[in-house]
């Protein structure tokens, strides 16, 4: 781009920080006097690839300037939803697990072979996981989220919404800038930057943020091998350099490399429902292994006290490189800039973790590599764009290569062999009642009297199967290792063609083709396939005594992290698939100050492969793949800019249905993907800001109504029909993370004291109605409607030299939960009975019935603190 250009789009940037208010970067309240009332200024998005005032752009954006962002206390995406309506965030098992979904869609990120339905771009380069965005993500310009499939632009394609991070571009005005922040949990953070010329052609920006806080999840550590008594600690850094070259008026070249790290002890989920298990658990326990049962097996009132005896240490480093480079060629085409982006990343984690989530020395997983993945990604996308009096056009072609290497493992502890004794004589009580039985037929050891029927026991350590019980060896059961490469290749085209003044059309279209291959070796270790091989070699004696129930006593004995089929297996198959996306937009401005839209698109998410141990029963699936998801969206919306450019009104309708939508839920001993055939999304999106005639004050707001739901449908309409009864609570039911109603408020009241002195406050808040948090909608896992508050009070001069801040996160220390889940191993939600004699067994959900102990994945409590900011 031209060097005037280029200076334009930087002082645009600066005035989108300096805003009064930070929706979308509207006009600094420093760019007028300040008895004048502030109006809205052109908001300068880039959401289709140029800059365009968001008023004139038919698709529904939130720009959040680096005021706004500041003012809200957010640092990464997970801080992002409250100033976001229809957004949310979470985080699981580690924070590498972290998931985006917009209108009720995403993707559960604990398997990293599935790609993100809510893409993360980063200063113009696609990032492949959604936990990228958790960190530092240093200084903002703005941040842009689009609702909706973006199916043309932004490298891969993303079929539920896009969270655009634009990052500060180096200067060549010398400036410098430093922040300190204390608080409570030990919180104590520093960060900084400097900026200028090392030539009148080239200039520089380095910044640095280290940032550490003291856990705020108590644990009970049990059996003790775990040293940590607190959990969910902070504990990370970044560092991120940059180049801006202009070797002349038509040439500049961005270079940008950033590293962040992560080393912290996270995350561990709380018992918010304990039951029928509690007894044995709590007895094998050195210490107290799980929270006491309400009464009747009810819900546990909330608390931060969790249970585990081993680590959750997580090592996370995020690094890479990228060039943008653009390229004025006046003479081509009338006048064209092209672009040019290329990147390399590496991204990586090792984790820990207590996979029972209880006192007891059940199972586990170690940090030394063998439970770690690693993602190498280089991307490369070419744009030629251009404009005349009537058409705005633009063409590219992207490509990406990505290696993912996962690396899985699996520990039995001293607990373990006890556990499966108590589950396989609860289930054999269950089962038969009052049915006499040999021992030796099931390797069961102790008979319970006839006056109470059934068998105790029926594992032990040591002996066979048929003579004395058997147990598992306790250490490491498994050692997998999978590796996934995957080509994606794009050529696209985004064109606005005005029919008149008032009327625009713009027409986008994406063809992509996406090839993947995985290789893996999966390796039992520790002879963890015997005990499994003893009980098939007794099926027959079993089958004899137990019928239906045969299948899920074997199914006991051999667990994923237990199966002899495993020992040795080899996978070893690839897969490529194409598909055209794009999406039509007609806008029409019926005045300066209203426009109308609507919009039809389709946008597509790559298929992919489980890399985990995944079986039908007992049998390991001879393929993990899984096909694509495909959804077709429609929006009608209008952008209105009223009371004399003091209010800023948006709304639109959406209606999104997504097809083969990539389901990944927990279904107790691991993570299943199952494509459901429909999900509907439906609603209304409406964005607001107003600066008030008060002096200084104005509001930002947005609300999200949201009606999504599964469609029906039955076993054989799944990849795995053997899944459906797990999910069976799916089928016209509304989907999980998906709030009715989901809106958020902001106020900001600034101005100057005199004496050189400018001061104020902010208060920003975010409401949810209930929703459920679980992948199988289990009652259990619903989170009632809440509300979270963050406030900040400013002091401070009024050129900005120093800043001081008080501030509160979750003010009212609002009590709600991220994510339930079902523990290990520790009774069932969903009953197989026999309905009728000789009949096929039929697999429901009773709440009466409900055996099942859940945990929870909790969100942040209160913190506060204070910070200072120095700028020059």
């Amino acid at each position: 781009m031209r060097l005037t250009n280029l200076l334009r789009t930087t002082v645009s940037a600066a005035v989108v920080g300096a805003c009064a208010f930070g929706f979308a970067g509207v006009a600094s309240a420093q760019s007028t006097p300040q008895d004048a009332p502030t109006t809205i200024d052109d908001i300068i998005v880039t959401a289709q690839k140029r800059e365009q005032n968001l008023q004139d752009v038919p698709i529904v954006v939130t720009s959040l300037s680096q005021e706004m962002l500041e003012n809200a206390g957010v640092r990464d995406i997970k801080d992002l939803q409250i100033l976001t309506p229809g957004l949310t965030v979470t985080s699981t098992s580690t924070e590498a697990s972290t998931t985006a979904r917009i209108r009720g869609v995403g993707t559960v990120g604990d398997n990293p072979g599935l790609e993100s339905s809510v893409g993360v771009v980063i200063d113009g380069v696609y990032r492949s996981r959604n936990s990228v965005g958790f960190g530092d993500l240093g200084e903002l310009s703005r941040i842009e989220v689009l609702k909706g499939p973006q199916g043309t632009l932004f490298g891969k394609n993303t079929s539920a919404g896009v969270i655009n991070i634009i990052t500060e571009a180096p200067s060549f005005t010398p400036g410098f800038n430093a922040q300190v922040d204390v608080g409570n949990y030990g919180r104590m953070g520093a960060s900084g930057s400097v900026t200028g010329p090392i030539s009148d052609k080239l200039a520089f920006r380095l910044y640095a943020g280290r940032n550490v806080r003291d856990g705020f999840m108590n644990i009970d550590r049990g059996d003790g091998q775990r040293p940590e008594a607190t959990d969910n600690n902070s504990d990370y850094g970044t560092v991120r350099g940059q180049l801006l070259w202009l070797p002349n008026d038509n040439t500049s070249v961005r270079l940008i490399a950033d590293y962040s790290a992560r080393d912290e002890f996270c995350c561990v989920g709380v018992n918010i429902r304990t039951a029928n298990t509690y007894p044995f658990v709590d007895g094998l326990s050195t210490g107290t292994g799980q929270r006491p049962p309400a009464a009747g097996n009810g819900p546990l009132p909330f608390s931060r006290n969790a249970f585990a005896n081993r680590s959750t240490a997580q090592e996370i480093e995020d690094k890479g490189v990228s060039i943008e480079a653009n390229f004025d060629m006046p003479s081509m085409f009338g006048g064209a800039t092209l672009t040019s982006i290329t990147s390399a990343r590496r991204w990586t984690t090792s984790n820990g973790q207590d996979a029972d989530f209880s006192g007891a020395d059940f199972a586990y997983r170690v940090q030394d590599g063998d439970f770690s993945v690693a993602i190498d990604n280089l991307t490369q996308e070419f744009r030629l764009a251009g404009k005349t009096d009537r058409l705005d056009w633009l063409v590219g072609v992207f490509g990406t290569q990505e290696d993912i290497e996962r690396r899985d493992s699996f520990y039995l502890g001293d607990d373990y062999t006890p556990l499966l004794s108590f589950l396989l004589s609860a289930s054999l009580n269950a089962s038969v009642p009052a049915f006499p039985i040999s021992p030796s037929t099931i390797g069961c050891y102790t008979r319970v009297a006839q006056t109470s029927p059934g068998f105790q026991g029926c594992l032990a350590s040591g002996g066979a199967v048929g003579g004395g019980g058997i147990g598992f060896t306790v250490g490491q059961t498994f050692e997998d290792v999978y590796n996934q490469e995957s080509t994606s290749f794009a050529i696209f085209t985004n064109n606005t063609f005005k029919v008149t003044e008032a009327f625009d059309i713009t027409l986008g279209l994406r063809y992509t083709m996406d090839d993947k291959s995985l290789e893996g070796q999966q390796r039992n270790t520790n002879n963890s396939g015997n005990t499994c091989n003893a009980a098939l070699a007794n099926a027959t004696a079993i089958s004899g005594v137990l019928g239906a129930s045969t299948s899920s006593i074997l199914g006991r004995f051999c667990l994923p992290w237990t199966n002899s089929a495993y020992a040795n297996r080899n996978i070893s198959e690839s897969f490529d698939d194409g598909e055209l996306t794009g999406t039509v937009k007609a806008a029409y401005r019926i005045s300066p100050e209203v426009m109308f839209y609507a919009s039809a698109a389709r946008g597509y998410k790559s298929f992919g492969y489980n890399l985990d141990r995944v079986q039908n029963g007992i049998t390991p699936k001879a393929s993990t793949l899984f096909p694509s998801e495909v959804v077709d969206s429609y929006e009608a919306g209008v952008k209105m800019t009223l009371l004399n450019r003091t209010l800023l009104l948006n709304a639109t309708y959406f209606d999104q249905t997504f097809d083969n939508f990539q389901l990944n839920t927990f279904l107790g001993t691991a993570f299943v993907v199952e494509s459901i055939p429909e999900l509907t999304s439906r609603g209304v999106d409406a964005d607001m800001v107003w600066f008030t005639p008060i002096e200084g004050l104005s509001f930002q707001g947005g609300v999200t109504y949201t009606d999504a739901q599964y469609g029906n449908f039955t076993a054989a309409d799944l990849v795995t029909p053997g899944n459906f009864p797990q999910l069976s609570l799916l089928p016209g039911a509304r989907a999980s993370f998906a709030p009715e109603w989901s809106g958020s408020l902001a106020m900001n009241f600034q101005r100057n004291l005199g004496n050189g002195l400018r001061g104020g406050f902010s208060l920003a808040g975010k409401y949810m109605s209930d929703y459920n948090t679980g992948s199988d909608l289990l009652p259990y896992k619903q989170q009632d409607a809440f509300t979270t508050l963050n406030a900040r009070i400013t002091l401070g001069t009024e050129d900005e030299r120093w800043t001081g801040e008080f501030w509160v996160q979750n003010l009212t220390d609002e009590e709600y939960v991220q994510v339930a889940y079902n523990a290990f191993l520790q009774g069932s939600a969903f009953q197989t009975t026999v309905q009728a004699a000789g009949s096929n067994p039929g697999t429901f959900y009773d709440a009466a019935k409900d055996t099942q102990t859940y945990n929870a994945f909790l969100g942040a409590p209160r913190t506060y603190g204070a910070t200072l900011r120095f700028k020059y």
